[in-house]
């Protein structure tokens, strides 16, 4: 496998981004992307659906969204039908089929659609029998309920349908369990009832964000690809830093960030870049696990990049009722921390193998790459304008695959075919159909927690357990300073530990946009009744969230990466999981000190800087100790300080962030110092 997916990234020409070998190779690690394979008109006739599916959501992005239930319905309508059409099973059920799909899976693409959209149709009446809902609205409810779950584990496995499963039995039983977790519970019609005919459950916040946020913004990322936006980012990336030393490494940081910027998603942000960035790497004498490693650490920061972000952005403005602005500024700069801490450590690295940069015949030049690629850079102008304007999301994401559209088919560069725009508008919503069920799935969860109070019961369990922990440690930490040694200070630090690692193990098995939904639901208000603003609690969570894609042994941007590179997955994955190590710091900081994130209450630009400045320094020298070289090579003692200092340099407090200068000052001194002596050329006798 690693030898093909090498293979299949080595077939573009050097510097040229090869589409169709990415697609390949996104399909091979990304579960939420195998298609059964459809034959005959069949093939067509489902191609067409996907692009209509593509064509509504981008015309009522521009020309007005349909009233609310009706918009939703349709949405999930065509997307849980679609997933069945779509989504084989492992064991393909017996009988006659059409165009390569059993008849079985027909029938359940038209029994989903159908209790989808029985709700818009009877939505009148249901004014006056909601909380009595009638037998018919039962059977709908259940086989939504049903196939909805069966949709989410064709597309992505058993463990969030069970999760869900966990959650209903909860709001079944719940009246028989003791303690803080009891409730008065419900009958199988009160639940129905609740996930189904009310705006609690399945057509909740996390489909309406689907419904009216992700798919145009997934649809906008494949088509700005399509159109040559990558491309010219990988470019201007080459340009600017692949002259350095480790200089591939260096345009897989900078390109990964600009390329994530439009499209959300670790996996697809690895094997497109990395196609390109891994070779090279590896060219220049970069072991194949860190070259892999490099270039998933630095994708994964996709979903934490502005302006795009991933789907659980959306879902997070949805919940907190904020402007998608408030947002891409708070994400700005923690974002700017974890691809300064990748950028750090493979600069180090390159240092301390004694690594070149790319040579002046491998760089493209400035001028030719500003004049092809300028005009593919309109669309995100646009779109982020249209933004900043304060307009709607859906119809900044109007404006932007409009523009895709029209600068793709005007380029001459870099043309865009009508060919190139339906396959786009199929890809777009192939890639939102997984997300789409998993957001109908995940608003049973949201219903059964606004149904039975699961979300306070559970904060309560966790800061009491963290308070309980924190008064065990309490004569240990006496000597710190007041902030953290105090009760609620440690108490705040442990329910952090507590949801980070919750967030880690959960994030192994379910995507990163159902992961936020859950936790959100279940696990913020706990960090929030500690006193952490509500922005950077979600912030933390969804951090936390998408670190699983680095955390072995389900790391599936890493083994993405690994099978391009020829390595070792495990050992990849741990390589990213020390390279992306700020991104399980940076949160923690935020956390403690919000004025980061800018766009909160009480922010001064003394603290900013300040709380800015130290985390990346503190960034920085983690760096240096996980690598081994400040200047020079280091021992295990000045690793040590190094790190110790690091994180003394990271925690936002005054004390500790001296004492952490104090550690750090004479080891980069020495380290420095001993590496102007080997440089010094030698006395003449």
């Amino acid at each position: 496998m690693q030898g093909d997916g090498a293979a299949a990234a080595g077939a573009a020409p050097a510097g040229r981004l090869d589409l169709a070998g990415a697609a390949r190779l996104e399909t091979r690690y990304d579960a939420e992307l195998r298609f059964r394979e459809l034959r005959g008109p069949v093939a067509g006739l489902v191609s067409a659906a996907l692009v209509a599916l593509s064509a509504f959501h981008y015309y009522t992005a521009g020309f007005g969204i349909l009233t609310e239930h009706w918009h939703k319905s349709i949405h999930l309508a065509a997307v849980l039908a679609l997933t069945f059409l779509l989504f084989p099973t492992r064991r393909p059920p017996p009988g006659p089929r059409i165009g390569g799909v059993p008849l079985l899976d027909w029938a359940f693409a038209a029994a989903v659609a159908a209790a989808a959209i029985y709700l818009p149709v009877v939505f009148d009446e249901l004014t006056f029998r909601i909380g009595m809902p009638n037998a018919t609205d039962v059977v709908m409810g259940t086989a939504m309920v049903v196939l909805t779950l069966e949709a989410v584990r064709r597309a992505m496995g058993w463990v969030l349908p069970a999760i869900v499963l966990v959650f209903i039995a909860y709001a079944l039983l719940g009246h028989r369990i003791g303690g803080v977790l009891s409730h008065p519970g419900a009958d199988w019609e009160g639940f129905v009832n609740h996930v189904y005919l009310t705006q609690e459950g399945i057509f909740g916040i996390p489909a309406k964000v689907v419904a009216t946020y992700v798919f145009h913004f997934v649809l906008f990322g494949v088509i700005a690809t399509r159109m040559g936006l990558g491309q010219f980012f990988i470019d201007l990336a080459s340009v600017a830093a692949g002259r350095y030393p480790g200089g591939p490494a260096k345009v897989a940081v900078v390109s990964s960030a600009l390329f994530g910027s439009i499209s959300g998603s670790s996996i697809a942000n690895t094997v497109t870049t990395g196609s390109l960035t891994i070779p090279a790497m590896k060219k220049i004498g970069y072991r194949a696990h860190f070259a892999g490693a490099v270039e998933a650490a630095a994708s994964a920061g996709g979903q934490i990049t502005p302006p795009i972000m991933g789907a659980a952005a959306f879902v997070m403005i949805e919940f907190l009722a904020i402007p998608l602005t408030t947002l891409l500024v708070a994400a700005a700069i923690p974002a700017l921390m974890h691809f300064w801490g990748v950028f750090v450590q493979v600069h180090l690295e390159a240092k301390r193998l004694g690594l070149r940069g790319m040579s002046e015949e491998e760089l493209p030049r400035l001028w030719p790459t500003i004049r092809d690629g300028w005009p593919t850079v309109i669309p995100l102008v646009l779109l982020v304008g249209v933004i900043v304007e304060g307009y709607t999301p859906y119809l900044a994401a109007f404006w932007g695959i409009t523009a895709c559209i029209v600068v793709g088919f005007l380029n001459p560069r870099n043309r865009l075919t009508p060919k190139d725009l339906w396959y786009a508008f199929d890809v777009g919503a192939r890639y939102a159909l997984a997300v789409g069920a998993a957001a109908a799935a995940v608003g049973i969860v949201v219903g059964v927690v606004t149904l039975t109070g699961a979300g306070f019961r559970v904060g309560f369990m966790v800061t009491q357990a963290a308070a309980s922990t924190a008064e065990m440690f309490r004569p240990l930490i006496a000597l710190l300073p007041a902030d953290v040694a105090s009760v609620q200070g440690l108490t705040l630090f442990l329910t952090l530990v507590f949801v980070a690692l919750v967030c880690v193990v959960m994030g192994a098995g379910i995507p990163t946009t159902a992961l936020y939904i859950v936790l959100a639901a279940i696990a913020a208000p706990a960090v929030v009744q500690l006193g952490v603003p509500p922005l950077a609690a979600h912030l933390f969570i969804l951090y936390f969230g998408i670190l699983a894609d680095l955390t072995p042994p389900v790391c599936v941007s890493a083994y993405a990466a690994a099978g391009i590179a020829g390595a070792n997955p495990f050992r990849t994955g741990l390589t990213a999981f020390r390279l992306g190590m700020a991104k399980a710091t940076v949160p923690f900081v935020f956390a403690y000190a919000p004025v980061m994130l800018v766009v909160i209450e009480g922010f001064t630009w003394g603290d900013f800087l300040v709380t800015t400045l130290t985390c990346a320094i503190g960034v920085a020298a983690l760096g240096a100790g996980l690598t081994g070289y400040a200047f020079t090579h280091m021992g295990p003692f000045s690793q040590a300080l190094l790190v110790l200092a690091a994180l003394l340099l990271i925690a936002p407090s005054g004390p500790l962030s001296i004492t952490g200068f104090a550690l750090l000052a004479p080891v980069v001194a020495v380290n420095w110092l001993r590496a102007s002596r080997r440089r010094a050329p030698a006395a003449p006798a």
